[in-house]
């Protein structure tokens, strides 16, 4: 298991060759400490796993890793399904002026169209997300103030990565002396 920042995580997976929306995504507080745990997980890119936290206002950090190759029918119950209420996206931005010119374009026919028409607010996320061509989105299970039963599962059945990551992340927030702060 490599542990990396957790931005070469989320590069990872916006660098794969799958189907955007076949992503899912579950979590919520750190078990132990300041932070968040997030687990994305693709039929065929694998499930990866990051813990971060708020040094300040303006900057994230943290740590990941790919904890399976590839998510099969047992850690795929653990994660939501299409209907979820909560969804999520990870974005790169537009190549060039060019390039963010027709992202806007198919934007606004999309915004167009979906105000014209009955539409579901699922169904209005995921085209705005094909519009502008978002690499990873789908359903998301969070609680920001809690850990999701979700997430308490996915955290047992990887346990070593998830004890890894923690000792990594204390260290990062020991090094910014975050942990001094107030909750």
């Amino acid at each position: 298991m490599r542990i990396r920042e957790w931005q070469d995580i989320l590069e990872d997976v916006t660098d794969r060759d799958v189907d955007p929306q076949g992503w899912r995504a579950v979590a919520g507080d750190r078990a132990g400490g300041v932070g968040e745990d997030l687990y994305l997980g693709h039929p065929r890119a694998g499930v990866f796993f990051l813990k971060t936290y708020a040094k300040n206002p303006y900057e994230v950090r943290g740590v990941g890793t790919r904890v399976a190759r590839k998510l099969d029918d047992e850690i795929g119950t653990f994660l939501p399904r299409e209907d979820a209420g909560g969804r999520f996206a990870v974005q790169s931005p537009p190549e060039d002026e060019d390039h963010a010119e027709s992202v806007a374009k198919r934007l606004q026919t999309v915004v167009e169209t979906h105000a014209d028409a009955p539409t579901r607010p699922q169904d209005f996320f995921d085209d705005v997300m094909d519009a502008v061509e978002s690499p990873a989105f789908g359903p998301m299970e969070y609680d920001q103030y809690d850990r999701p039963e979700q997430l308490e599962d996915l955290s047992e059945r990887f346990e070593e990565a998830d004890e890894l990551l923690n000792t990594e992340l204390e260290d990062l927030i020991e090094t910014d002396e975050v942990d001094r702060g107030f909750m």
